[in-house]
């Protein structure tokens, strides 16, 4: 415990550094352009790939992590019928949370009405400077397939289950719902082993687990550097002006986002889960520093199983089988965030959404932000799908890509606090029945 204290301590002592030096540098490049070009060239060419090996070392335990926590977690039941309960709250809380998300969010921008402050000329400003950024994500919803029952099939069940994990290219992480399924059916079918072979197969899994731990440790001795690396870069290349322009916007999302995670998971904890949330967010700190500094619920998911397990003191079962579906489908920061996005971009175009279009919206936001994948903006495809859907402009994301690598932080927080928060909750209440 003492020792996770302490690297929180020097991570967040870096990500004040990283956040100092950024301004620092925006500051001195007002008057003196050319050291701000030269800031923004060490960034690129050393700061982002130091970032991208501390991201990388996480990403490289994501597969198999995720496939022995699950598969331990529903063999480590011993019966089936006790996955049911199980599965059932989870996904319930998971439902309610997000929609508790969403609701914040879009009570909060009709409340400040933030595309009302931005004038004509900050509008095409930010169109001019993201447009091609904004065509990207339009052209990746526009290839997106309709909805459909052979659709939800193919995305749980493809014919080639390694090639879906696996990624098309090395570029990209592979899709994590096939696998969340084949995990899920693998402890399913050890419950129905003999109880010596069941055992070996949890010690097996188990072995797994100690060797993904092993490799997130090695990343973390890295985090003190590379996270103050990674906040610098990504403040002296956005720089302070798209903050200023987007001012009412930014703060009444990250208003939002911080009242779902302190607000609503606090009242969770309290009435839910019988524990104090001052102590609790206290023990969690190095899983929200790790999800604000990585953007990455994936990259997230080793040191949040690693703290509940250790810090929490959640049963095994527990946390291996809510944190891995948490990471794929609590997202409540992002459905908070596309809600907020969707109707400020709007605004912004004049277009007025109706309570039952923005009820509709929320519906929508809920169900899109359970397909995002658990990368760095993994949402902006879908929120160009969106903003298509509500007939404005899908171009009009543009408007927001300037500052969502700052909210893209806070959202992946919530949504990996609010996974252990779940997590808590089930056990407490699974701990209830098991007394009852």
């Amino acid at each position: 415990m003492a020792h996770s204290s302490t690297l929180a301590n020097r991570i967040l002592w870096g990500l004040a550094v990283g956040i100092g030096a950024g301004i620092l540098t925006l500051l001195v490049g007002a008057s003196h352009p050319t050291i701000l070009s030269g800031a923004r060239t060490v960034a690129t060419e050393v700061l982002d790939p130091l970032g991208q090996v501390f991201l990388r070392l996480l990403f490289f335990v994501v597969i198999p992590l995720v496939f022995a926590s699950l598969a331990s977690g529903v063999a480590q039941l011993g019966r089936l019928d006790r996955l049911g309960p199980l599965a059932m709250r989870s996904f319930s809380l998971f439902t309610l949370n997000m929609c508790i998300g969403v609701c914040l969010g879009l009570l909060v921008m009709n409340l400040l009405q933030p595309g009302q402050h931005l004038g004509e000329e900050a509008r095409s400003l930010l169109m001019r400077e993201y447009g091609g950024h904004a065509q990207q994500a339009v052209s990746a919803s526009s290839e997106r397939p309709v909805f459909s029952l052979m659709l939800l099939v193919d995305m749980f069940m493809p014919r080639n289950l390694f090639g879906a994990f696996i990624g098309q290219h090395r570029g990209a992480l592979g899709e994590v719902l096939p696998l969340i399924l084949f995990a899920i059916l693998a402890g399913a079918a050890a419950t129905r082993l003999s109880e010596d072979r069941r055992v070996r197969f949890l010690a097996g899994m188990e072995t797994v687990n100690d060797i993904m731990t092993g490799i997130v440790g090695i990343a973390l001795r890295l985090a003190p550097i590379a996270v103050p690396a990674m906040i610098y870069s990504v403040i002296v290349k956005v720089g302070a002006g798209i903050f200023i322009t987007l001012a009412v916007f930014v703060l009444g999302c990250a208003g939002a986002l911080l009242l779902q995670l302190f607000g609503t998971m606090s009242l969770w904890l309290r009435f839910l889960a019988r524990r104090r949330p001052l102590e609790f967010f206290r023990q969690i700190r190095p899983v929200l520093i790790t999800a604000f500094s990585t953007s990455s619920s994936s990259a997230s998911l080793p040191t949040s199983l690693a703290i509940a397990r250790e810090e929490l003191k959640l049963r095994p079962a527990t946390a291996g089988f809510v944190l891995p579906l948490g990471a794929t489908m609590n997202m409540s920061g992002t459905a908070l965030f596309e809600g907020c996005v969707v109707l400020f971009v709007a605004q912004a175009f004049g277009v007025e959404l109706s309570l039952a279009q923005q009820a509709l919206l929320m519906l929508l936001a809920v169900l899109s932000a359970v397909a995002v994948a658990g990368i760095p903006g993994g949402s902006l495809p879908l929120i160009a799908g969106l903003l298509a859907t509500f007939g404005v402009p899908p171009e009009g994301i543009g408007i927001v890509l300037g500052v969502d690598r700052l909210l893209d932080m806070l959202r992946t927080t919530v949504n990996v606090g609010s996974d252990i928060v779940v997590a808590t909750v089930v056990d407490a209440r699974s701990g209830v029945d098991e007394a009852g």
